[in-house]
C-alpha cells in the first residue's frame, strides 16, 4: 500500500470505534478540567464572606485560575508540538488535580489565588491540547462535530461542579469541593496506559515508523486487523518554512491569529464574566443559593447542548455562517437575561444563554484546528485561547467595577452583550475551511 496519507487512511475507515473511544477518553479529561475550574463560580459568595472581601476581590476569585490558563495554554502548544500531544495531556492533567485538592487547607486569600493561578496552568493546558488530538484523529467530514462537541465535555465539567456543589456547600462546606478535584489524578495513570499519540504527530517528527504503528493500532481497535505498510508508504506534507510561534504571524497566517485572537478574547470575555458572576448575581436578585445554582447548572446544561449542535452545524453550514450566527444568538440571549422579571424569564433566557455562548466559543475550535498545520498546529490554537483568557481574565474583575458603579442587574448583561457583537463583527473576516484534510492545512501541501 503505497502513497497514502495519513487523513486518507483515517478517512477510510470512517467513523468508528476508536473515534469513539478517543472522543470519550479526550471528554471525561475535560469533565475534570471542567468541574475543577467551575467550582469557584458556586463557592465563591462563601469564600467572599468568610474572608470578608471587596466585590473587586470576589470578582477576582474567578480571574486567578484565568490568569493560570493563561499561562497554561502559552505552554502547552509549544510542550505538545515538541513532547507530543499524549504526555502532555497525561502530564497536565496531573498539574491541575494535584494543585487544587490543597486549597481545602487554605485560610489565605492570597495563598488561594497562587494555587489557583497554578492549578488553572494544568486547565488551560489540556483544553488546547484536546482540541489537537481530536482533530488529528477523525475524519475530515466530521472533523467540525468532534473538535466543537469535544468542548461540551468542559461544560458538562462545570454541570458537574454545580450539581455537587448543592449538594456539598450546604452540608459540609466549600472547602470539600476543592478536595474532591484532586481525584482525576488518577485518571491521568488511565489515561497514560490507553490512549493513543497523533500519528500526525510522530510523521511531522520524521518518526515513520512509530507513526505506522498507531495506525495499525487504531486499524485493529476500528476494525479487527491491520493493514501492511512499508516504510516511506505514508505520504510526508511538506514542512512549513517557520514554526512555533513567530509563524502564527508569518505572511501566510497573520489574519487567521489576528481574527482568532479577537474572537477568542470577546467570546471569552462574555462566557468567563458570565459563568464566573451568574450564581453571585442570582443570589443577589434574591433567588436564594440553591435556586440561583440551580439556574446556572440549568444554563450549562443547555451550554453542553449548545457545543453538540454548533459541531453538527459546522459540518454542514460551514465554519464562517456557523460562528457568526452564534454570535449574534449569544448578544440577543444576553440581553435577554438582562431585561428579565420573574423566575421563568430567568429559566428560559438562562438557558438560551448557556445555549448560544458555548454554541459561539465552541464554533471557533474547528478554525482554529484547522488554519494551521501539524508542526505548529497546538501552538496556534493554545495561543489564541490563551490571549482569550485575557479577556476572560479582567472580565470577572471588570464586571465587579461596573455593578461597583452602580448599573445594576440589567447593566450589567448589557456590559456582556458588547463583546459578543464585536465577535459576530469580527467573524465576517474568517477564511472557510470546511473539508480540508489534515495535510492540506500547511499552504504548501
Amino acid at each position: 500500500m503505497n502513497n497514502m496519507s495519513i487523513s486518507q487512511i483515517i478517512d477510510q475507515l470512517g467513523v468508528s470505534k476508536y473515534t469513539y473511544r478517543t472522543y470519550f477518553l479526550v471528554g471525561l479529561t475535560l469533565i475534570f478540567a471542567g468541574f475543577n475550574y467551575m467550582i469557584i463560580s458556586y463557592t465563591m459568595p462563601q469564600i467572599a464572606q468568610e474572608w470578608a472581601l471587596t466585590k473587586i476581590q470576589t470578582g477576582s476569585l474567578a480571574s486567578w485560575s484565568l490568569l493560570g490558563l493563561m499561562i497554561g495554554g502559552m505552554t502547552a502548544g509549544i510542550i505538545s508540538d515538541r513532547m507530543g500531544r499524549k504526555k502532555s495531556l497525561v502530564i497536565f492533567t496531573l498539574v491541575f488535580s494535584l494543585l487544587t485538592f490543597p486549597i481545602y487547607y487554605v485560610h489565605s486569600f492570597q495563598v488561594f489565588a497562587i494555587l489557583r493561578i497554578l492549578g488553572g496552568i494544568g486547565f488551560g493546558a489540556c483544553i488546547p491540547i484536546a482540541i489537537t488530538l481530536m482533530a488529528e484523529n477523525v475524519p475530515t467530514k466530521t472533523r467540525g462535530f468532534f473538535t466543537s462537541s469535544i468542548m461540551s465535555f468542559y461544560v458538562l465539567g462545570w454541570v458537574l461542579a454545580g450539581i455537587v456543589s448543592i449538594q456539598v456547600v450546604p452540608a459540609y462546606g466549600w472547602r470539600v469541593c476543592y478536595l474532591l478535584g484532586g481525584i482525576p489524578a488518577l485518571y491521568a495513570l488511565v489515561l497514560m496506559g490507553t490512549i493513543l499519540e497523533s500519528p500526525h504527530w510522530f510523521l511531522s517528527q520524521g518518526r515513520e515508523g512509530e507513526s505506522i504503528a498507531v495506525i495499525r493500532r487504531i486499524e485493529v481497535i476500528a476494525k479487527g486487523k491491520a493493514e501492511d505498510y512499508e516504510p516511506g508508504s505514508l505520504v510526508i506534507p511538506i514542512p512549513p518554512e517557520k514554526v512555533g510561534i513567530g509563524a502564527l504571524f508569518s505572511p501566510e497566517y497573520r489574519k487567521a491569529t489576528l481574527t482568532f485572537w479577537i474572537i477568542y478574547f470577546m467570546g471569552s470575555v462574555v462566557i468567563y464574566g458570565i459563568n464566573g458572576w451568574l450564581p453571585t448575581l442570582l443570589v443577589g436578585k434574591g433567588y436564594g443559593l440553591v435556586k440561583g445554582y440551580s439556574f446556572a447548572v440549568l444554563q450549562n446544561v443547555f451550554g453542553a447542548v449548545g457545543g453538540f449542535v454548533t459541531g453538527y452545524m459546522a459540518d454542514r453550514i460551514g465554519r464562517k455562517t456557523n460562528n457568526i450566527i452564534g454570535w449574534v444568538l449569544t448578544a440577543a440571549a444576553v440581553v435577554l437575561i438582562g431585561i428579565a422579571s420573574n423566575q421563568w424569564q430567568v429559566v428560559i433566557s438562562g438557558a438560551l444563554v448557556g445555549f448560544a455562548m458555548n454554541y459561539g466559543l465552541s464554533g471557533v475550535q474547528p478554525l482554529l484546528a484547522e488554519a494551521y498545520p501539524t508542526e505548529f498546529r497546538s501552538t496556534g490554537i493554545s495561543w489564541a485561547q490563551s490571549f482569550g483568557r485575557v479577556g476572560g481574565f479582567l472580565s470577572p474583575i471588570a464586571a465587579g467595577y461596573v455593578q461597583q458603579m452602580g448599573i445594576g442587574f440589567t447593566g450589567t448583561f448589557i456590559f456582556f452583550a458588547i463583546p459578543a457583537v464585536i465577535a459576530a463583527l469580527t467573524a465576517l473576516f474568517i477564511a472557510e475551511t470546511k473539508g480540508r484534510s489534515i495535510e492540506k492545512m500547511s499552504t504548501k501541501a
